[in-house]
């Protein structure tokens, strides 16, 4: 959305490929040519498979927050072969785990790194803080984006509520998974709008799975 916020004033034509997202919607899109593509790693890659996304005429990969696509590493190393070999590569990311210097080796040449301040990062002490507490029961409730979300392991977690559906479907086992640890019972909550119908019953498929809709008393579910 940023992207394209920006591109109406600049001319600049964007698509997102994001799984769960019309497959044709997404060829058409791209064969009728566009200057920014955006996605998840995936669908991106099956985009090229299908030649709709040309990769000669790529000139800039960005790995926005590849700490949290550690998880779709080999899905990412499938998207690099495509492409050109003097393709310029930028990775965006909050932390330097091992994991992504390992990254750096594979997609970059003499790669020159860039450190913001820690005064101008998010406060990690004050996560850290507020993640124990959660652990230690002081505090029942947590709100949390998908990024904090995956390093989250609580044994008394027994709810999730999902207040809007994740773009993609290995986010939605990334939430979801986060109750019912450790041979736990555990219940998701998912908030679905109309819009969301298609995602949901494409995550519904893709994991064999039935969703069903909410019982009066969800106390008897946990």
């Amino acid at each position: 959305k940023t992207i394209q916020a920006i591109g109406l004033h600049a001319n600049i034509q964007a698509h997102a490929c994001i799984g769960g997202k019309s497959v044709g919607e997404d060829i058409r899109k791209l064969e009728n040519g566009v200057h920014v593509v955006s996605g998840t790693p995936g669908r991106v890659c099956d985009m090229i498979k299908r030649k709709s996304l040309r990769t000669r005429a790529i000139k800039l990969l960005i790995l926005d927050e590849s700490d949290e696509m550690l998880s779709f590493k080999d899905q990412i190393y499938d998207v690099y072969r495509y492409l050109l070999p003097d393709l310029q590569v930028c990775l965006v990311s909050a932390t330097l785990p091992h994991e992504i210097l390992e990254m750096t080796s594979k997609f970059m040449t003499e790669p020159v790194k860039i450190l913001v301040k820690r005064d101008e990062l998010t406060l990690e002490k004050e996560r850290d803080e507020i993640m124990n507490q959660f652990r230690s029961g002081d505090s029942r409730v947590l709100i949390t984006t998908d990024v904090w979300a995956r390093g989250i392991d609580v044994q008394q977690v027994s709810l999730v509520i999902n207040y809007d559906l994740p773009n993609n479907r290995e986010l939605y086992i990334h939430r979801i998974g986060r109750s019912g640890r450790f041979g736990r019972k555990g219940v998701a909550i998912n908030f679905v709008k109309s819009d969301d119908i298609k995602i949901l019953r494409d995550i519904e498929q893709y994991y064999s799975t039935q969703i069903d809709e909410m019982p009066m008393n969800v106390a008897d579910l946990i």
